[in-house]
């Protein structure tokens, strides 16, 4: 099947990736930095390439005698400058790409995201047909920019650029958009965020009862990127990948609260949360402080708004369906947690 080399390989998709493609018997090399933390795939007797998507040159050298790249490296926050979700979103996946057609690499998988078809609450089941809508209008958002909107933007456009670099240097590019991610190795999920609140002493959280939530467990998008490598489909194609039923978002945090033994918190209504989230997120914004406050627009509206996607596309092309139930990837999810809170 050719020598595999993964970017962004010991991050939280990545490296369920790269233990998948090494258990399959596929040569799989990792592409990570000097200081990259190597704790998630460190048991796995994989290749290193050390490198930055940022830095062209090192690409160019990691690549060499390489026939497929997967690229799952990208700069994953709702909190920093635009500036630097835009060197590693968007430069870093044109790097990645100019690398490939230098070596002679013609097939690339891309770990995109449903946020380029948009987040707000929509009552519409959004499949690849929809238009791509990443920006969330947020109260006052066109002078007090939301800055969650920085990794879906920027995602937006490292999806349409690559697809163009694609399609003008007759490349072979998959992109994969997987919904709301959860499971092992997610350290900063929302869902462990979430955790993290309660046993800090957090009683209250925004939320609704309404509201759906469209996850999938992280061990099926890595198999959903084995199933790309497999099909080597040709041309530019993307594919919504995601749990095979979408669930009520309080249900879900019901069951994370149920395994990990924490009481579940009283749910706001928008009208008490949403001002809170507002004035946090504006604090936090005039004196520039670098870490993200507990609440902001984004986070907030997180809770209430109701977000569907089909994954009939996958599972017609790819043969892709999630195998793992929403019970039991919680439960794997709430064990890793409670094995390495400490050291998180």
């Amino acid at each position: 099947m050719g020598k595999v080399i993964i970017t962004g390989g010991n991050g939280f998709i990545g490296s369920h990736i790269v233990r998948l493609f090494y258990e399959k018997g596929n040569q799989v090399t990792c592409l990570v930095r000097k200081a990259s933390n190597l704790d998630a795939i460190k048991d796995i007797p994989v290749e290193y390439k050390y490198g930055d998507i940022c830095d062209p040159k090192t690409l160019m050298e990691a690549f060499y005698g390489h026939d497929f790249v997967i690229h799952t490296a990208a700069y994953v926050k709702d909190w920093g400058e635009y500036k630097k979700f835009y060197q590693v979103n968007v430069e870093g996946t044109l790097n990645v790409l100019r690398a490939c057609q230098a070596n002679g690499i013609t097939d690339v998988i891309m770990t995109g995201t449903n946020s380029v078809y948009g987040e707000e609450n929509s009552i519409d089941i959004k499949d690849e047909e929809f238009p791509y809508h990443s920006h969330y209008r947020y109260f006052l958002d066109g002078i007090f920019p939301c800055q969650l909107n920085h990794y879906r933007d920027t995602k937006c456009l490292a999806v349409q650029k690559a697809t163009d670099f694609a399609l003008r240097e007759k490349m072979n590019l998959t992109i994969l958009e997987p919904v709301w991610v959860y499971g092992e190795n997610g350290y900063d999920t929302i869902f462990i965020q979430y955790l993290r609140s309660i046993e800090q002493g957090v009683h209250l959280s925004p939320g609704s009862r309404r509201n759906k939530f469209h996850v999938v467990y992280v061990k099926d998008v890595a198999q959903a990127h084995y199933s790309a490598f497999c099909k080597r489909l040709k041309g530019v194609n993307r594919f919504i990948i995601g749990g095979s039923q979408c669930d009520y978002m309080d249900e879900t945090l019901s069951e994370f609260c149920k395994y990990a033994g924490l009481p579940k918190p009283t749910l706001l209504p928008r009208w008490m949360a949403y001002p809170v989230g507002f004035f946090m997120e504006l604090f936090y914004t005039v004196f520039g402080v670098k870490n993200p406050p507990l609440m902001t627009r984004g986070r907030v509206n997180m809770f209430y708004d109701n977000i569907e996607y089909s994954t009939v596309k996958a599972k017609q092309v790819l043969g892709f369906e999630s195998h793992c139930t929403l019970e039991e990837g919680i439960k794997n999810t709430v064990e890793w947690y409670r094995k390495h809170r400490h050291s998180l």
